[in-house]
């Protein structure tokens, strides 16, 4: 059996149709994943909904000096053994960790003892594996340092894939803020010209952007929850800029505080900002137009110039083998 997956496993055709199948399998997956969205938003909402009644009672219970409330959530208790009876906390927490657990979506302290739990065990998965493959199945005519260095590779890349899943995810929920965040700001100036208070323009935006961005929609309702129920409401403002980890927002949540603390007009800074995050959002766009064709080069003389001539030349090729 074993003889078997290695001699298919090293088969070039085998491959290519399992890397075909693969590829045919992804676009499909890329097709119908926007049917399910709904799901996925009602969801987050929910959590949502969850979180802000948490924030709600914290503050009530700390108002009332009593035992404060958390508001993470518990981990299984199989990964959390683990992390405590290994002491990852000591040897692998870190602080930056946490901030972007929480710019990618993550809150609380489950994710933070899955992450934990993952960037112990993806190491040592990787490595048992390659130590398999390389010396039990492929039989790699290679030395000794050659294959160590194959196996203790592939540990390496089990011990930096959580933070490169880390860094897909936070890329993925702030290009999804960015582009909806100048829409947002203008539905705020439209809320706040019209007499709505802060909270109340949080929380209507919040409704109405949901569709566009479910994270930019998550992170106003946090901060509505958040400028309701904290005493100093600057760190609400602190905290959603902390969150999110844009420029733009930051400095939106920069004038709020001005607002707050000085009593200055936000309309006129708020114009500004959304056309400044409007023009980033364009300027953004023609980059990536301006950046296509180069990319493009190349697979075009790989794949479609061969393509176009051998529909061009074809019945030509044919006809003159046929004359001869």
């Amino acid at each position: 059996m074993v003889d078997f997956l290695v001699t298919k496993l090293h088969d070039p055709h085998f491959m290519t149709m399992l890397l075909a199948a693969i590829a045919a399998s992804a676009t499909v997956y890329t097709l119908v994943m926007p049917l399910f969205a709904g799901e996925g938003l009602s969801k987050r909402m929910k959590a949502v909904a969850s979180e802000r009644e948490r924030i709600r009672q914290r503050e009530r219970e700390r108002l009332n000096k009593s035992e404060k409330v958390s508001l993470r959530q518990t981990p299984k208790q199989l990964v959390s053994r683990v992390v405590e009876d290994f002491n990852l906390t000591k040897w692998l927490a870190q602080e930056a960790a946490r901030d972007k657990l929480i710019m990618a979506g993550y809150r609380g302290q489950a994710p933070y003892v899955t992450f934990l739990f993952a960037r112990m065990v993806a190491p040592l998965v990787l490595f048992v594996g390659s130590v398999i493959y390389v010396f039990l199945i492929a039989h790699m005519e290679k030395s000794m340092p050659i294959k160590i260095g194959m196996c203790v590779g592939a540990a390496y890349g089990g011990l930096q894939a959580p933070m490169l899943f880390l860094k897909n995810a936070i890329s993925k929920r702030q290009l999804s803020i960015k582009r909806a965040f100048p829409d947002a700001l203008d539905l705020l100036l439209i809320c706040i010209e019209s007499g709505m208070s802060v909270e109340m323009a949080f929380r209507k935006v919040a409704t109405e952007i949901v569709g566009q961005s479910i994270a930019l929609s998550e992170e106003f309702t946090l901060t509505t929850a958040e400028l309701s129920y904290l005493q100093d409401r600057k760190v609400a403002y602190e905290n959603l800029a902390r969150r999110t980890g844009l420029e733009g927002v930051k400095s939106v949540c920069l004038a709020l505080q001005q607002a707050e603390r000085y009593g200055t007009p936000l309309g006129q800074s708020l114009r500004v900002m959304a056309q400044e995050n409007r023009d980033m959002r364009m300027n953004e766009a023609e980059k990536k137009a301006a950046a296509l064709p180069p990319k493009l080069t190349v697979p075009m003389i790989v794949f479609f110039l061969p393509v176009l001539f051998v529909v061009i030349l074809g019945p030509t090729g044919i006809k003159i083998s046929e004359l001869h």
